[in-house]
């Protein structure tokens, strides 16, 4: 059975690591270094791509499965790195929808953020 909850899926990457001895490899370093490897790699699948090409990606078969083996590979990283520190990926990113929320409130000009608005009436 596999367990596609974010908490089963961090205990099947602990696992997969803890069985291969890989754990004095998987430093915060190490995984926010790797997970920058790994998001390069799917924008280089983008590169060159028109904003249409970019748009179509998924059509080709083999450039979907591209795409979603890095997609894997950022959040395969991402979810270990969030392990090893003790962060709760949902929760965070909750707060940080919450932040910006309040942060760019609707209404609000595209690139124009409350603090910038504050700093330009100093």
């Amino acid at each position: 059975m596999t367990e596609l909850d974010v908490a089963g899926l961090q205990r099947r990457l602990a696992e997969f690591a803890a069985s291969r001895e890989w754990q004095p490899y998987h430093t915060p370093k190490n995984l926010a270094a790797a997970l920058s490897v790994e998001a390069a790699e799917l924008l280089e699948i983008f590169q060159w791509l028109t904003p249409e090409e970019a748009a179509r990606v998924m059509d080709d078969p083999e450039t979907a499965h591209r795409v979603a083996d890095e997609v894997a590979d950022v959040l395969a990283y991402l979810l270990q790195f969030c392990g090893v520190l003790g962060v709760d990926p949902l929760a965070a990113l909750s707060d940080k929808i919450d932040r910006n929320e309040r942060r760019f409130p609707v209404g609000r000009p595209p690139g124009r953020s409350a603090r910038a608005d504050r700093h330009s009436s100093e």
